[in-house]
């Protein structure tokens, strides 16, 4: 079912209103993701998206709309990066490891996703808690899911998910970010299977 996309004001966007949108966002990642929120401002949001001003406002009635509206957009596509992947797992280990990896994968795509959440605990810490529930919550499913199978041991799942998730956004904060590099080495990959192996409790 396609997603329908509406403007400020409630209207059904057109094909060319949703691109338009779409490039505000893009814009919006790179301005608030290089200056941080207090120092970005719709003119050079507009200006890096290669639209007038006043187009803005067609789509945003805010700086901080836009701030909001991103988090949702990045944490949207980061839950369907990491479910795509860890959907081709042949069991619970083996899809964390892969949905590991596309996180990893994603956040070198777009380092700025760990500026922007960072400035949401300041600027819209409704945002922040949004981002984190919600990755948290397809998460808990699946772990419950896998306990149910047996697959892994009787852990909380909540409790569970939260510390993986903790581990995979600094690994990737030390490895991707820090080391400005597009992938995590494999030693490391190797040692988060370790870890997130005996987490689970996964059986032998």
């Amino acid at each position: 079912m396609t997603e329908v996309v509406l403007s400020a004001d409630g209207r059904e966007l057109s094909k060319r209103g949703v691109e338009t949108r779409s490039r505000l966002l893009a814009a919006a990642e790179e301005v608030f993701g290089e200056l941080g929120y207090h120092d970005a401002s719709i003119v050079k949001i507009t200006e890096a998206a290669g639209v007038a001003q006043g187009t803005f406002y067609l789509y945003f009635q805010s700086k901080k709309e836009i701030f909001d509206e991103l988090i949702r957009d990045l944490n949207r596509r980061v839950r369907h990066a990491m479910k795509s992947a860890s959907a081709a797992g042949r069991d619970r280990l083996e899809a964390e490891v892969l949905g590991f990896t596309a996180y990893f994968r994603f956040t070198a795509e777009h380092t700025a996703l760990y500026r922007i959440i960072r400035q949401a605990e300041f600027v819209s810490p409704e945002m922040l808690h949004y981002h984190y529930e919600k990755l948290a919550e397809g998460y808990v499913e699946a772990l419950r899911a896998s306990a149910a199978r047996g697959e892994v041991g009787e852990i909380d799942p909540e409790v569970t998910a939260f510390a993986l998730m903790g581990m995979g956004e600094l690994i990737g904060m030390k490895w991707i970010l820090w080391h400005r590099s597009q992938s995590v080495p494999a030693e490391v990959v190797a040692e988060i299977r370790r870890i997130v192996k005996c987490a689970l409790e996964v059986p032998e």
